[in-house]
């Protein structure tokens, strides 16, 4: 990902969003970013819709295609505006880039929660509220990932920042204090 790269997809990004903040539907347009963010990573689209050999055209009737009645109007108008301009390489990025903007503006962050066991919808919402205050957000959109070597409790990841909760990690610094004590 070249520098101008994400330039470029920041600005198409910035463009959308604004156009989606008239209308209202951020947070709308924001999910059918996920679905274009995926259908270029999973699908090895990239490559297709940043090859040369390929007509505008074709990569529009392949795009159209796939995103039919699944995107809004100005999220296709701004993917054929990028395929016109041959900024077809950026497509993935700048659905990376509204997200981003999206999430700042309904002060959401992801978080990653690592427990021994796979937490309830309850415990989820619960850890989302005490944890998206300590960020400075509304809510945190979470996912659980399963790690036994923690023994019990909780590791949080929001952003760069890490809680950590769990017994393993409790364990850690109980070693290192009494390390530090007896040197």
């Amino acid at each position: 990902m070249s520098m101008s790269n994400e330039v470029v997809a920041k600005r198409y990004a910035i463009a959308l969003f604004e156009l989606a903040e008239q209308d209202g539907t951020v947070s709308q347009i924001e999910k059918e970013m996920e679905l274009v963010k995926q259908l270029f990573q999973d699908n090895g689209l990239q490559s297709f819709f940043s090859h040369p050999k390929i007509t505008i055209q074709q990569k529009k009737a392949i795009l159209s295609g796939n995103l039919k009645n699944a995107v809004s109007e100005n999220v296709i108008n701004t993917l054929f505006l990028m395929l016109d301009r041959k900024r077809g390489d950026s497509i993935a990025e700048m659905a990376e880039q509204y997200i981003q903007l999206a999430m700042e503006k309904e002060r959401v962050a992801d978080a990653v929660v690592y427990s021994v066991r796979p937490l309830t919808e309850k415990e989820q919402k619960e850890i989302s509220k005490i944890f998206a205050e300590k960020v400075g957000k509304q809510e945190l959109r979470m996912r659980n990932v399963i790690n036994p070597d923690l023994i019990g409790g909780l590791r949080i990841r929001v952003g760069n920042q890490i809680f950590d909760g769990s017994v393993s990690g409790k364990l850690e610094r109980m070693k290192r204090e009494l390390a530090a004590a007896n040197a």
